[in-house]
C-alpha cells in the first residue's frame, strides 16, 4: 500500500487514511508514506501518485461502519504534534505506533518503548520550536501602498507557521503584519489569516528605525554581573542570531561584561543622602473644587465614580462626630450595615470600638470616626454580601476625599485603624503588627499618626485568642489618646509635627 498526502501537515487525512488502512488490516511494514514534499533527490518519490488518499492497482474497499476511537485521546494530541515535525518517517512511525496501540493494548503502559519515546521526542521538539518562533521573531514597519505593515523573517525547524498563526493573531490582533519563512508564510489583515507559499530571504524587509531603538535599549538593559553564556546559548541558540538585531552586540557586551562588573564593584560607595518622607495632600482632580463643608463632601462622595465600587454601593458613606475633635479615628472602608445606613462603625466592629472607648472613657461622640475608602466593596454569595479588601488603585481614587475630610474636621491627631487605613494616612505601606503603639510624624500637614488593629482583626481570631488580644488592642487605644510631643498645650492647634528622617 501506498499512501501520499496533499499537504505533509493535514493532520486530518493522515488520521482518514490511517483509519482506512487500520480497518482493513493492512500492517505497518506495508504501507509506504509520503507528505506530498520533495526529496533529497529533488523529486516527490510518488509524483506520480494523486494525492490526499490511498492508490494501488486495486483500491480498498472503504471499512464497514464507522471506525471507532481504538486509542487513547493522548495518542491524537500527540499526532498533532508530531505531524509537524520535519522527519519523512513521522507517518510511518505513527501509523505502526496507531497499529500497535490496537494490537497490543499494554503499549500505553509502557513508558520506555522506543517508538513511543521517539515520538514525544519528535512532539518535544515541535513544541521548543514553537516557542522560539514566539520568542525570536523580530518584526520591521514597512510602509507600502495600503499603508502601515510589519513584517519578519522566521526560519522554524519544522512545519509549525500554520499552527503557530493564531497566537500571533491573537497576540497582534490589532496590527497589520506578515511572517515570511522559507516554505510557509502567514499574513494577518485584522480579520482573517492568509497563506501562501515560502518566501525567499531577500524579501526580508531592511531595518527600521525601532529596530535601532531596541539595540539602544537592549544595552543598556544588558547586566554584566548576571551574564551567563551557557544559559543564552542554551535559550537562544546560534542558529538564531542572524536574524536577531540584538545578536551583533552579545559578543562586545559578553567580552566586556567582566570589566564592567569590576568597575562596578571598584566604585566607591555613594553616601546616604537623608530624605524627608512627608506625605503631600492628594490633589483633586482638576476639573474638581475641594468641598467647602462636610455636607459637600457627602455630596460628592456619593455621585463619585473614580474607581468601580461607586456604582455598585448603596451609598457613600463620610465620617462622623464633632469638628475640631482631638482625635480622628480611620478605618478601611464601611460594611454590610454601614452601607445600608449610611454611617461608619455600626456594624460588629463598630460596636466593639463601642466597647472598648467606652472601657477608657471616651464616649463616642468625642470622636470623629471615618474610613479611608468612602463606598462598600462586596462580593455576592447567594443574597449575602460578602466584604472584600479594597485594592490600592481604590484607595488612592478615594485619598483625596479622606484629605479633604481631614481639613474640614481639623482633628490634632489621627488613629489608624489597620493596614489601609494607615497606607491611606502614611502614603505608604505599614507593617500594623511592627508599628502598632506608635505615633508616627511623617504627613506634610504636621499630623501625627498612631497605628493599631482595626476592630474587625480581633472578631475574626479564635475565641482563645481574642480576650488577651483585645487587653493589648484596648491599651493601644489608650496610648492613642496620649498627647505625643507634638501636641503642646490645651489650645488645641498643632505647635509642631517634625517630619520623621529616614536614613
Amino acid at each position: 500500500m501506498r499512501v501520499r498526502l496533499g499537504n505533509p501537515v493535514d493532520l486530518d487525512a493522515f488520521r482518514r487514511e490511517a483509519r482506512r488502512l487500520l480497518a482493513n488490516g493492512v500492517p505497518p511494514d506495508h504501507v509506504e508514506w509520503s507528505d506530498g514534499t520533495q526529496g533529497e533527490g529533488g523529486s516527490d518519490l510518488f509524483a506520480d501518485a494523486p494525492a490526499g488518499g490511498l492508490f494501488e492497482p486495486a483500491p480498498l474497499p472503504p471499512p464497514a461502519g464507522a471506525a471507532r476511537q481504538p486509542v487513547p485521546a493522548s495518542f491524537v494530541a500527540l499526532c498533532a504534534d508530531v505531524i509537524l515535525h520535519r522527519d519523512a518517517g513521522r507517518l510511518a512511525l505513527l501509523y505502526r505506533l496507531l497499529w500497535r496501540l490496537v494490537h497490543e493494548p499494554a503499549l500505553r503502559h509502557d513508558p520506555l518503548d522506543p517508538d513511543m519515546l521517539q515520538a514525544r521526542q519528535m512532539a518535544k521538539a515541535v513544541h521548543r520550536d514553537i516557542h522560539k518562533m514566539r520568542a525570536f521573531v523580530r518584526f520591521t514597519r514597512v510602509e507600502g501602498e495600503q499603508g502601515e505593515r510589519h513584517v519578519a523573517w522566521f526560519e522554524p525547524d519544522h512545519r509549525i507557521v500554520e499552527a503557530n498563526a493564531p497566537f500571533f493573531a491573537r497576540r497582534f490582533a490589532q496590527m497589520n503584519w506578515a511572517i515570511l519563512t522559507p516554505e510557509r508564510c502567514v499574513a494577518w489583515d485584522g480579520q482573517a489569516l492568509t497563506f501562501r507559499e515560502g518566501a525567499d530571504r531577500r524579501e526580508k524587509p531592511p531595518p527600521d528605525a525601532g529596530e535601532q531603538l531596541w539595540l539602544v535599549y537592549y544595552e543598556n538593559i544588558f547586566n554584566p554581573a548576571r551574564l551567563k553564556l551557557a544559559m543564552m546559548r542554551r535559550e537562544m541558540p546560534a542558529r538564531y542570531w542572524h536574524n536577531l538585531p540584538e545578536a551583533a552586540l552579545i559578543q562586545p557586551l559578553a567580552e566586556a561584561a567582566q570589566a564592567r562588573s569590576q568597575s562596578m564593584i571598584d566604585a566607591p560607595a555613594t553616601p546616604a543622602r537623608r530624605i524627608r518622607a512627608p506625605v503631600p495632600l492628594h490633589p483633586l482632580p482638576a476639573d474638581r473644587a475641594a468641598p467647602a463643608s462636610l455636607d459637600e463632601l457627602r455630596a460628592a462622595t456619593h455621585a463619585c465614580r473614580d474607581c468601580p465600587i461607586g456604582a455598585l454601593a448603596t451609598q457613600a458613606v463620610c465620617g462622623e462626630g464633632p469638628v475640631g475633635a482631638q482625635r480622628m479615628l480611620v478605618g478601611e472602608q464601611p460594611g454590610d450595615q454601614e452601607d445600608l445606613a449610611g454611617r461608619p462603625f455600626v456594624g460588629p466592629a463598630g460596636q466593639l470600638l463601642d466597647r472598648a472607648m467606652a472601657q477608657l472613657g471616651r464616649p463616642r461622640d468625642t470622636v470623629y470616626l471615618a474610613n479611608a475608602v468612602k463606598h462598600f466593596k462586596y462580593e455576592l454569595r447567594g443574597k449575602r454580601r460578602i466584604h472584600k479588601t479594597a485594592g490600592q488603585r481604590e484607595a488612592e481614587a478615594c485619598a483625596h476625599w479622606l484629605d479633604s475630610e481631614i481639613a474640614l474636621v481639623r482633628p490634632q491627631a489621627l488613629v489608624a485603624l489597620g493596614a489601609t487605613a494607615a497606607r491611606a494616612l502614611l502614603g505608604r505601606p505599614v507593617a500594623v503588627q511592627a508599628e502598632r503603639g506608635a505615633w508616627l510624624h511623617e504627613r506634610a500637614d504636621g499630623r501625627p499618626v498612631f497605628v493599631t488593629l482595626h476592630p474587625s482583626a480581633l472578631l475574626r481570631l479564635p475565641d482563645a485568642e481574642r480576650a488577651t488580644a483585645y487587653d493589648r488592642w484596648l491599651a493601644d487605644l489608650a496610648g492613642a489618646f496620649e498627647n505625643p510631643q507634638s501636641l503642646q498645650g490645651d489650645s488645641g492647634e498643632i505647635q509642631s509635627a517634625p517630619a520623621r528622617v529616614l536614613e
